[in-house]
Parts: structure tokens; sequence; C-alpha cells
């Protein structure tokens, strides 16, 4: 993954959620991302937060805070993102272990890379596979 001239990455995937405290828990518990920081606003909702995995994050945070990025995103739909992970089986069961709704299993891809897709509480879809792309800088 390209990144900045300190080596962070320059993408981060960006999601709002209604219930954020809990797709936080899941997405920590059921697809292995590490908490980095949550804040919080007076009334308990998490302002901000953002979970690391692999050498990429990404950033999510609650529904009608009235922000100018939770008013952007006031209409929008679900979202995709797709996290490279080292062993696809592995991570597969930790997420079925808890309870999350899996869209299609381990699966070899013509293109070399073996994937599966699911989706959690809030109808994001996540997909976790093997292939990542070279990205010249």
């Amino acid at each position: 993954m390209a990144g900045t001239a300190d080596g962070r990455p320059s993408i981060f995937p960006t999601l709002v959620y209604a219930d954020a405290k809990a797709a936080i828990k899941q997405l920590t518990e059921a697809f292995g991302f590490t908490e980095l920081s949550v804040y919080e606003g007076e009334d308990g909702s998490v302002v901000h937060a953002e979970l690391v995995q692999g050498n990429g994050a990404v950033m999510l945070g609650s529904k009608g805070t009235g922000s100018v990025f939770d008013k952007a995103m006031k209409d929008a739909g679900a979202s995709g993102v797709y996290i490279v992970v080292d062993d696809v089986d592995a991570h597969h069961q930790r997420a079925v272990e808890h309870g999350a709704e899996i869209l299609m299993p381990p699966t070899d891809q013509d293109y070399g890379s073996r994937d599966y897709m699911a989706r959690d509480a809030e109808g994001n879809i996540w997909s976790f596979g093997t292939y990542t792309p070279e990205i010249q800088a």
C-alpha cells in the first residue's frame, strides 16, 4: 500500500453507524481489528474512532452527531471495504465464531487470491483476502 513519506497509509475508509459502539465491538471481535482510538461526545456517542488492521485503518463514528461528515453521509448506503489478511481461513473462522453474517465462504479466485465476504450488523460489506495489488508510487 502506498503511504505517506513516513510510511503511514494514505487512504482510510470512513463509515458512520447508528450504533458505533456495537460496530467497534463487532469489528474488533469478529474481524480482528485493533482499537487505536475512540473519542466520545458528552452524550456517549462515538465522535471519532480509528481501528487498525495490518498497516491500514478505518475511521468510524456515530450517525446523528451533526458534524459536516455526518450530514454529508445522511443518505449514504452501505459501503464495501477490502482488507488483506494472511490467513483467510483462520480469519473467516474467527468471524463465524463471533456470529458474523458470511456472504461468501473462503473461495479461491481466478486471479490468485483467496477471499471471503461478510456483512456487518449495519449492512456494510467486508471482504477479506490475500490479494495485494502492487502500487507504484
